[in-house]
């Protein structure tokens, strides 16, 4: 269970505040008590030994690295019965993400300093032995301490290399504009990968924008906008060092993050002047605004600030020029360590191209596991489609999931249905559930610790009589128990979480019989979590079943069998539900809303035989109008036959069930605009109800 506030464990850390929320547990803020600092800790509540072992496998790693701008851990213990849980330090300050939404358009000085402090952290992992890669590079973990430091954090998925493995593996983070094409499953990533990265976060530091997304590059559908476009006074060289790190060809990049930091080096000519090196510190209001991402520990790294605003004393300038002309001498012996020719190098343009050092990332074996460490960060980045600019909460996409966990049903080893979970390569298999009568149709609670799910559940129906709600709590050792409702033998099915995490809708045959027709009738109801209590909210002669909520928590859509199936939705301020979308001898099923309410995208059906279904979306504002738009659009490649398309956490993807051999159900993946198909589950069962983690 989740620590509590002013408790003590460990008879040393006093936890006064939860920092975030994960689908593994929380990160606190707390008060070590034996030397009075604050320290940031983070709990793994999932015991699991895959987890568990995970879980310690990220502590050791990171423990480890000693580099003043890398994370550290700093403490690690187990409560039998409770948990796992890290200590890390703790810092204030901002993220490149705020300062870019701040300024928009960052100095080009401070925009390379931030590039080599970042190279410099990145030369140290990536030659480590095994190498450490970050795998998550972007503005939101880039921090600035209120003194002006900057920190590489967020180390939830950091991946150490075997070489002596065979293949690609691993839980990747897809954040779109800052991930390369082998992120996406397009190959095994090495350091190349992290240099992308770095490449488009210094992009959007220079811009305010997103560069491209690369899968679009690398289909040919958009091409890398010019720096120069967006600002004229950017010079030739620094935009050519950062086309070069986004290559959309791993071979075409900078090999390694020495050379990206030699070029980055020369661009800045810091070696002949230290006048405005540094960063300018956050502003006091941003002081208080705490980002602490999963699994990271914040060490300190000065960097000192002085321009016509704001002079340094001269001897703080001293100190900035020897350290850095320290930190120039240990790259050259690294270099010479390494066995590099240096004067391949050139201090007033771009290095040539070193010998390449490949790293494949390796399938784990059963004896010595590759390390895939998982997260769930609080803040996020997003792209603005119509501007591309960099606003709003940052958005990490796991392939366009939160947590980068799907939770789906499958009859996989099993005679019935059972919950099962992977990450968004399909991978990392666990089976959540194992009860006799089976389980299926799972939906995430908005805070990632709990799935509510029905049983019994032993196959894939439009309607489950007999079923029970119940809720499997991740964050108490994987609990399961019934929702408080009072039983009903004849079936409670399709529950879906409000976005407050307070009340869940479903669909129920609890109203019994018509009176005067006799039809057995199915109407949604809601169960309060506050009040423990619940209510029928339909109540006609007809079929109503499949609720989805609204993201504002104020409408609920559901389908409403009349001749055919039709999408309804209620205001729940309003008595009366109205049709959205309705079509003669076509059945529309499956709705889930887009993240801004402004559009359902849903299931289309046609009842003639042979035909098969397929996902549409429609506008909120064209409610009655049969005006719906395919996904994918027509004339590019069609992925049916789909249905149940859940929309991304990120509102960037969809994962849906397909059958492409009309046989085998399994779970895939797609870009919300029908590009990008990725096929999850590959085993011979069916899968089904597949459900993102918040």
């Amino acid at each position: 269970m989740p620590l509590q506030i002013d408790s003590i464990i460990q008879e040393r850390y006093r936890i006064t505040k939860i920092l975030g929320h994960g689908g593994m547990g929380s990160v606190y803020m707390a008060i070590d008590e034996n030397i009075h600092i604050p320290v940031a800790i983070k709990e793994n509540l999932v015991l699991t030994e895959n987890y568990s072992t995970q879980f310690k496998k990220e502590a050791v790693i990171l423990a480890g690295l000693r580099h003043p701008n890398l994370p550290r851990v700093s403490d690690y213990f187990y409560l039998p019965g409770q948990g796992q849980y890290l200590v890390m330090d703790y810092i204030d300050g901002e993220d490149l993400r705020e300062r870019i939404e701040r300024e928009e358009k960052l100095p080009d000085k401070d925009v390379i300093i931030i590039g080599l402090m970042i190279c410099d952290a990145l030369m140290y992992l990536h030659n480590l032995s095994p190498k450490v890669i970050h795998r998550d590079i972007k503005p939101g973990n880039i921090r600035i301490t209120p003194e002006g430091n900057v920190i590489l954090v967020d180390f939830g998925l950091v991946k150490v290399f075997d070489i002596n493995q065979q293949t690609a593996t691993g839980a990747r983070a897809m954040t779109p504009g800052y991930s390369p094409p082998e992120q996406y499953g397009r190959g095994p990533t090495d350091e190349r990968t992290d240099i992308y990265s770095l490449g488009a976060t210094l992009y959007a530091a220079l811009t305010g924008m997103i560069p491209e997304e690369s899968l679009n590059r690398m289909s040919g559908k958009e091409k890398l906008t010019s720096i120069k476009k967006y600002r004229s006074t950017i010079s030739e060289s620094l935009d050519k060092i950062i086309q070069t790190a986004l290559e959309i060809d791993p071979e075409n990049r900078y090999q390694t993050a020495e050379e990206f930091y030699m070029a980055l080096l020369a661009e800045g000519n810091f070696l002949i002047s230290s006048k405005n090196i540094g960063l300018i510190a956050p502003p006091p209001s941003s002081h208080s605004s705490i980002s602490i991402k999963t699994g990271v520990s914040q060490p300190l790294i000065k960097s000192y600030y002085e321009n016509d605003n704001q002079k340094i004393k001269k001897t703080n300038r001293k100190i900035w020029f020897l350290s850095l002309l320290l930190l120039s001498l240990v790259v050259v012996l690294l270099f010479i360590n390494q066995n590099r020719n240096l004067m391949n190098f050139s201090l007033i343009g771009n290095p040539k191209n070193q010998d390449k050092e490949i790293a494949q990332v390796l399938e784990p074996q059963n004896n010595n596991p590759t390390v895939e460490i998982f997260s769930t960060p609080n803040s996020k980045v997003t792209e603005n489609p119509a501007q591309n600019l960099i606003s709003t909460p940052e958005q990490t996409t796991f392939l366009g999931g939160g947590s980068g966990f799907i939770a789906y049903s499958s009859n996989y080893q099993d005679n019935v249905m059972q919950i099962w979970m992977m990450d968004i390569e399909g991978n990392n298999k666990i089976k959540l559930t194992n009860l006799a009568d089976g389980a299926c149709q799972p939906d995430w609670s908005p805070d990632g610790n709990k799935i509510v799910f029905i049983s019994p559940c032993k196959a894939k129906k439009e309607t489950y009589e007999g079923a029970r709600l119940f809720i499997l709590d991740m964050s108490s050792n994987n609990e399961i128990y019934p929702v408080s409702i009072p039983l009903d033998p004849s079936g409670d099915f399709d529950p879906v979480w409000s976005p407050d995490g307070n009340e869940i809708a479903f669909s129920s045959f609890r109203p019994g019989n018509h009176p005067t027709t006799k039809e057995r009738l199915l109407h949604i109801y809601i169960y309060n979590f506050t009040t423990n209590s619940f209510s029928e909210l339909t109540n006609t002669r007809w079929r109503d079943r499949a609720p989805s909520w609204s993201m504002d928590g104020s409408k609920i859509s559901f389908i409403r069998k009349i001749a055919d199936s039709e999408i309804w939705i209620l205001d729940l301020n309003s008595p009366e539900p109205y049709v959205f979308a309705s079509k003669s001898n076509i059945d529309f099923l499956y709705p889930h809303w887009s993240l801004n309410d402004q559009l359902i995208f849903f299931t289309h059906q046609n009842n003639s035989a042979g035909s098969l279904p397929y996902i549409v979306g429609k506008r909120i504002e064209d409610a009655g109008v049969n005006i719906e738009f395919r996904i994918p659009p027509s004339g590019q490649q069609s992925f049916s036959p789909s249905v149940d398309s859940v929309i991304s956490p990120d509102g960037e993807w969809f994962v849906f069930e397909s059958w492409p051999d009309g046989i085998n159900h399994d779970i895939y993946l797609a870009t919300i605009n029908g590009a990008n198909l990725v096929k999850l589950t590959t085993e011979s069962s069916f899968d089904f109800s597949p459900d993102w983690q918040p």
